[in-house]
């Protein structure tokens, strides 16, 4: 059996309720859930640093905006989720947002890089379980306000730094994937991630290597 820890975070109690509803209802059969949830910073916090201790969650969903910490420290959704990568590594970061402005969604996947970013708007209930296991299985997943708005950015460079690059001339080399660790010092997981991250902003329908190498050579990035 699977078990699969979850921390939700978010203000508004009857939305939690519908997400673990949803994730309960269609979860696999060798899957089982734990859920834990917080309405507000200082709860999540105080949760986060005590999983971290013992038994780190798997997958941590946190809404954007979120009553604050007493101290200050923490504001947002977005500061819980800096500090659950921080103290959790492994945990699969989800950000969940009605904002979908476009500086909102790039100052998050700049900063954060999560491993799900789903507008709320854009949420059914199936949208919500298919992108529960992609993120599960193979990160990131991201709902059609976020992929939308990464393909209109493709042209803007922003997203095609010093290391995808790396990756894109290492793979027109003729490197495999599984030893590009060996040229780029990141983990083989982080260059898939990246991998995968780059055939959606170029818009690969096949998932193919090549198709990415042949997209990327004809924007000039190779």
């Amino acid at each position: 059996m699977n078990h699969i820890s979850i921390l939700m975070v978010d203000d508004h109690p009857i939305i939690i309720e519908g997400y673990q509803n949803v994730l309960m209802a269609t979860k696999h059969d060798d899957q089982e859930l734990h859920v834990e949830t917080a309405n507000n910073c200082d709860e999540a916090v105080a949760m986060i640093e005590r999983a971290s201790k013992k038994y780190p969650y798997n997958v941590c969903f946190f809404d954007i905006s979120l009553p604050g910490s007493k101290d200050g420290k923490y504001a947002s959704g977005e500061d819980l989720a800096l500090l659950a990568k921080e103290l959790m590594p492994r945990a699969k970061i989800v950000i969940l947002t009605m904002f979908n402005e476009t500086f909102r969604i790039h100052n998050i996947i700049k900063e954060i890089d999560p491993d799900g970013f789903l507008i709320k708007s854009d949420l059914t209930s199936m949208e919500l379980a298919d992108g529960f296991q992609q993120i599960i299985k193979s990160p990131p997943y991201y709902s059609s306000t976020v992929s939308n708005y990464l393909k209109q950015t493709i042209s803007s460079d922003i997203y095609v730094d010093d290391i995808n690059r790396k990756i894109l001339h290492l793979l027109s080399q003729g490197i495999k994937t599984k030893n590009l660790s060996e040229y780029i010092s990141i983990s083989k997981s982080a260059i898939e991630k990246r991998k995968k991250h780059l055939k959606l902003l170029f818009g690969i329908e096949d998932g193919k290597d090549e198709s990415l190498l042949k997209e990327a050579r004809e924007k000039g990035y190779l």
